[in-house]
């Protein structure tokens, strides 16, 4: 199995090209299903969660052609609307389908999706608001079928706004006979993406961004051209590992409004940041002050997808940090392999009590879910002599070439 060997130490300088978003691009190639005629999607990133989604949606009789970071989608043979179990288990994501191809097939069957294990992800919210679309759904042998011939758009609430419960709705309602009021809608930036995405293939969608988002049905949707948002993630990311390394980085490619809670937590910590257009420029000396609360939400609050992240760069700031994890109950699985290094976490439920310390050490530890261990490979970047990441499987997950990126600015960073 792959590993990252860490000599920690190293100031990161140099810029950084952010690449597309992974949790945009899934949905959008989704989406991609609901017309029969081409569609090029642009900016996707080389993951293995995105290579898996190419393969379910070719699968079900899409013609997809990859060249570097575009992707060309064909579905006019669109055939099969059942999603394989082994297919579905490696990828969470895979529950987006759902939608998309109900809407194209008027019926789907989907296993239960899996990814990483950071806790509950409540299939039913998204079950909930396809039986209020009149969507009959029969769930058995582990699998959920569902037939939407009768679909009736029509005004809904979610009980908690899941991003991938909207955009399902979003997905099934953009080709229907009426409208469609979702009330409680996710807020998140790839929501943006997805309804920009729809309506460039003829959709008629608006309110995206805000709680409340109106899809008004059209018979027929086009094919499209389209650039995919960059990973605002991956970018928060690697402020993050500037922040923890000390250093001057500038990340290019980028949208600093969708950062905006993370970047008035560090510039309270004693980084200086540089923000303009699409570029935000980030120097530390790595003398971090403490972040006092820290309260995970869904966007625009402090998102769950960097908490192990800034965890990580807690360890070793002035003071103590108290972190609440109010989205995935099991995100705190990578403070062992924190606490190995040195680090001195105390968890006691949704909380993480973090006192720093003067520096971390080098440890042989295993990443257990995509951010845990990125969050790990953070740590090993700070600490005094060697950190091994295993079971790395689950970072490339998230992201693309990530030693190369770290080596570029100067980490001292291999993979084996």
């Amino acid at each position: 199995m792959p590993k990252y060997i860490i000599n920690g130490g190293k100031k990161l300088i140099g810029e950084i090209q952010i690449q597309g978003a992974k949790n945009a691009v899934l949905p959008l190639l989704a989406a991609a299903l609901l017309t029969d005629e081409a569609v090029t999607i642009r900016n996707c990133p080389n993951l293995v969660d995105v290579n898996n989604m190419i393969r379910i949606i070719s699968a079900l009789g899409a013609r997809v052609v990859r060249t570097g970071d575009i992707i060309q989608i064909t579905s006019d043979g669109l055939f099969a609307h059942e999603i394989p179990k082994h297919q579905a288990k490696e990828l969470r994501s895979s529950v987006f389908l759902l939608g998309s191809v109900l809407g194209r097939m008027k019926k789907a069957k989907v296993a239960y999706p899996g990814g990483c294990d950071i806790g509950l992800r409540p299939i039913d919210l998204h079950l909930k608001a396809l039986l209020e679309l009149n969507v009959r759904i029969v769930e058995k042998y582990g699998y959920i079928n569902c037939d939407a011939s009768n679909m009736i758009p029509t005004a809904l609430t979610l009980d908690y706004p899941s991003v991938g419960a909207t955009e399902n709705v979003m997905l099934l309602a953009a080709i229907s006979n009426g409208v469609t009021a979702l009330a409680n809608a996710a807020r998140e930036p790839e929501i943006v993406d997805l309804q920009n995405f729809l309506n460039s293939m003829g959709a008629k969608i608006s309110g995206a961004g805000t709680s409340y988002i109106r899809i008004e049905g059209v018979k027929h949707l086009k094919g499209a051209d389209y650039t995919a948002m960059p990973d605002r993630i991956v970018a928060g990311t690697y402020l993050i590992a500037t922040a923890i390394c000390g250093g001057c980085v500038d990340l290019v490619n980028v949208e600093p409004g969708h950062l905006q809670s993370l970047l008035s937590k560090l510039m309270k910590s004693g980084c200086d940041i540089d923000i303009k257009a699409n570029k935000i420029s980030i120097t530390s000396n790595g003398n971090i002050q403490a972040f006092g609360i820290v309260e995970t939400q869904p966007y625009p609050g402090y998102p769950t997808d960097l908490q192990a992240q800034l965890t990580a760069l807690a360890t070793v700031a002035n003071g103590t940090t108290i972190i609440s994890e109010n989205i995935f109950e099991n995100r705190y699985k990578f403070v062992p392999e924190l606490n190995k290094m040195g680090a001195q976490v105390m968890v006691k439920g949704k909380f993480a009590f973090v006192t720093g310390v003067s520096k971390l050490t080098g440890a042989e530890t295993y990443a257990m879910d995509l951010r845990g261990g990125a969050a790990l490979v953070l740590a090993g970047l700070n600490a005094e002599q060697t950190t091994v990441v295993h079971d790395i499987h689950h970072i490339e997950r998230g992201y693309e070439e990530l030693d190369v990126v770290l080596k570029k600015l100067g980490c001292d960073i291999i993979r084996l």
